[in-house]
This record gives structure tokens, sequence and C-alpha cells, in this order.
């Protein structure tokens, strides 16, 4: 009986200890509820080729962790998407990301031995990128989501994209706080990658996915050439275009700018077209400079390509009775530029070149004696024609100016005295006619009123001679009849003196 009461003594006394560890467990377990400090997210970014999302932050700065758990955030709520055992952890790639459709966002926490979970980290989202394709205004537009880093600022957006599967080379650069940029350098059917790279303060950065378009639209027009402004004879304006054959735009408006206008106005629209554009415009005035272009029009009824500006020839005329001066202003605005100018003349029934000029020449003077003995008509005209040098697209061009004319200036100069000793000097005697006459009559007689020379052709000169037989020295009558082109009938009579030298 002794021994049972000391069994049970020592078997009192032996649970005390065990008691006392047990509870001071219990009491420590109890104590261990304070979650340790949260993580601070320092990184989220797109690889733009797998469409992964890599994740790095700074580790909570509690002593007691043993992982993180990494949450999908969103609606303000937190969704678990892993939890890494290891209190060295600061990086973790999200596979199976819907990077590429929609910005993800995303937070930490820390874990400790106790299973105590830390308050969430701050939040950080991805940069999504998107590339849509507007066709009215013939650009991509490049659009993204804005990254909000956690420590730091964001410094500029870098946006890189490659054509054809080729590498990154091109990029655009766009400043912080924008997010939005538009590409209109670029080729039509061809496939376009973007992704989009947000430069941060410490050398850091955060990228988005890859978004890629096929460039499909109507193709417009690289070029169109302006072949040429020349006035026509029923004094229109004839105008010829050559857009890019390669061109599926079908639609063009035709503008002028006219010589008392500050702009361009729409004065004829042109649609199914293939080929080249002709127009006579007879509402413009000749006399003065218009200027003219086309346009390429799209479906969204935008004009997107214009051809260079073209413009007529206008040229004037002025007459001293001794000179002629022309004055043009420059042909504007070939693209192969203006070879030569080229002056027409008509003295009769029709125009033939008669000068070449340079292209800095806008002026001209002719004697007109070196004209007066074609004159067969009651006026001289004139035209200016300009002549393409070069034309990078098709035939070179030409254009002519409106036709000036003066009147023909119909004078009659008779000489009063010639010495027919044929030495060469003054042997001749012959009317000078400014003109070419339409009937001429001239007849020499002496004092006594004999003839002594008489003939219709007024390119004819009278020697001195009666049948071949020298005439003395003395004074001679002459008569003249002519009608000059313009009908005027001319009458006129007089004295000339043959004298001897010896």
């Amino acid at each position: 009986m002794q021994r049972n009461l000391f069994m049970k003594v020592f078997v009192r006394i032996a649970l005390i200890p065990i008691l006392l560890i047990s509870a001071l467990s219990v009491i420590n377990a109890q104590e261990d509820t304070d979650p340790p400090l949260p993580p601070v997210l320092d990184l989220v970014s797109v690889d733009m080729l797998s469409g992964n999302v890599e994740i790095s932050w700074s580790p909570s700065p509690s002593p007691d962790v043993s992982g993180y758990v990494i949450y999908l955030y969103r609606d303000n709520e937190g969704y678990e998407l892993d939890t890494i055992y290891d209190p060295a952890a600061g990086t973790w790639i999200r596979t199976g990301s819907g990077s590429a459709y929609y910005s993800e966002s995303f937070v930490v926490s820390a874990l400790d031995t106790a299973g105590n979970i830390s308050p969430l980290s701050n939040m950080l989202s991805t940069i999504h990128s998107s590339v849509e394709i507007d066709t009215c205004d013939r650009r991509l537009d490049v659009k993204w989501t804005g990254y909000a880093p956690a420590q730091g600022a964001v410094e500029s957006y870098r946006i890189f994209y490659s054509v054809n599967g080729g590498s990154f080379d091109n990029t655009l650069s766009s400043a912080a706080g924008t997010t939005s940029i538009a590409l209109d350098d670029f080729t039509v059917n061809d496939r376009y990658c973007f992704f989009v790279r947000a430069e941060l303060t410490g050398g850091l950065y955060s990228e988005s996915n890859q978004s890629c378009i096929i460039t499909k639209m109507q193709r417009p027009p690289d070029w169109i050439n302006a072949d040429y402004a020349t006035v026509s004879p029923d004094n229109g304006i004839l105008l010829s275009f050559t857009p890019d054959p390669l061109s599926e735009i079908r639609t063009y408006d035709l503008e002028r700018k006219s010589w008392n206008s500050s702009s361009f106005e729409r004065i004829r629209g042109f649609s199914g077209i293939t080929g080249t554009i002709m127009y006579s415009d007879k509402e413009a005035d000749v006399t003065k400079v218009n200027f003219w272009r086309l346009k390429a029009v799209n479906s969204c009824n935008k004009p997107i390509t214009e051809s260079n500006i073209t413009s007529n020839i206008v040229l004037s005329v002025k007459s001293n009775n001794e000179d002629i001066t022309l004055s043009w202003n420059k042909y504007s605005d070939w693209n192969g530029g203006v070879a030569d100018y080229r002056i027409h003349a008509k003295t009769g029934q029709q125009f033939e070149e008669r000068y070449v000029l340079s292209s800095s020449d806008t002026s001209l003077t002719i004697p007109y004696t070196s004209l007066m003995n074609e004159v067969s008509g009651p006026e001289i005209c004139f035209l200016t024609e300009a002549e393409e040098a070069s034309n990078p697209y098709t035939a070179s061009g030409t254009s002519r100016s409106q036709i000036v004319c003066i009147p023909a200036i119909e004078r009659i100069t008779i000489p009063d005295l010639f010495t027919p000793d044929n030495n060469s000097i003054n042997d001749l005697f012959r009317p000078m006619l400014s003109f070419t006459p339409v009937s001429y009559r001239l007849l020499i007689t002496d004092q006594r009123r004999k003839a002594v020379f008489e003939s219709t052709d007024f390119s004819q000169a009278w020697d001195g001679t009666f049948n071949g037989m020298p005439q003395p020295e003395g004074v001679y009558l002459w008569y003249i009849t002519v009608r000059s082109p313009s009908g005027r009938e001319i009458r006129k009579t007089g004295t000339v003196t043959i004298v001897h030298n010896r």
C-alpha cells in the first residue's frame, strides 16, 4: 500500500514539468499571431514572345518569413496563384497569362513559419498594347495601358516594331504620361508587330505584350504626277495628271487656286478612274497665272495623296515699232524641272519655232526687222512653250502659253538716191516693206514719163538700167501701189536720183 502511494506521488511529481512545458507551448503558440510585414512588389513585365509575366519583389523586412504568396488582383480582391516556400525568393513567372488580351494586376504577401500571412503588397499592372489600322487617315494607332511603378517614375515609353517577322530594330518614342502613338510611314499588306517598353528611373523597364496587324487597306497612290497645264486652241487650259498605276483608289478631286484667290478650291471630282486623268478647265483666265493640283480621295472621303502643283504660262508682248519684247512667268512645278523655253512665231499661216532659251530665261527682245519680210498677215503672233527636263514617272510634259499678237507694222521705206556703179555699195533701188504684200506694183519713169522699170515682185530691185543699158544720172519718178495683209491699199509716188561715182 505504501508502494502504491509512492507511485501516485511520483506520477504527480513527474507530470508537473510536462504540464508546465505543454502550458508554455500553448502560451507561445497563442502569442505568434502577428503577421509579417508585406514585401514590396518592384516590377511586372511581359515576355512579349512567350506572353508570360515576370514578377519581382523586394523581400519582407520581417525576420520570420518562410515564403511568399502571389495573387492575381481583380476587383479589389486577391486570387491566389501560387505559394513559394522559400524566404529568399524574389521572382516568379506567371504562365498561362491573359496579358495578350488585357492588362493583369498582381500583389504579393509574405508567409511566416506560423502560417501568418502579411497584408497585401502594393499592386502593379502589366502594360497591355494593341494596334489598329485607321484606313481613313492612313495610319497605325498603337495604344497601351500606362505603367505605374512602385518607386520612381516612368521617364518615357519606347515603342518597338518589326516588319514581316524581322527584328525589332525600329523604334518610336513617346513621353511619360502618353498612352498612344501613330505610325503613318508604313507599307500596305505587310505584317507589323509592336511592343511597348516603359523606361523607368534607375535603369529598370517594363515591357508589354506583342500586338500585330496586317496592313490591309485600299492601296493609295505613292505619287500623282502633274503632267502639264497647257493652253488649248479654244483658250481652255488642258490639264493632265498621271497617278501611280499601283493605286487601288479610283476617286480624285481637282483643285484650282485662281490668280485672285489665296487658297485652293475644288472644281471637279472624278470617280472610277484608271490611268491618266485629263480635263479642260474653261473657267480659268488664260491671261492670269493659275495653279492646279489633284488629290486622291479614299473610301472615307478624305484626301490622302496629292500631286505636285502645276501652273499655266502667261505670255505678254510689247512693241515700240522697232523691237518686240516678250515676257512670261516660269512654269511651275514639274517633277523633272524645265529643260528650256521655246518661242514660236506666226508671221503668216502657221506657227514656227524660232528661238530656244534656257530654263532661267523669262523674256526676249526681237528686232522687228528680223521678222518684217516674212509678215503676210495683219498681225504677228507668239506663244511660249516649256519642255520638261526629265520626269521620274512618265514621259516629259510640254506646256504652251496663250497666244499673244500685235498688229503688223505696215511701213514702206523708199530711198531717194542710189549709185548703180557695180561696187556692191548702194547699187540697187528697191522699196523696203515691213510686210509681205498681197499685191504689189512698182513703176519707174524718166522725167519724160518713159517707163524704165516695172515689177509686180516686191523683192525685185532696179539696177539703174533700161534694156541692159545704164541710165544717165538724174532724177527719176516712181509710182507704187501695194495692198497690205490687212487689206489696206497704199499708193505712193516720189523721186529717186541716180548718181554715178567716178
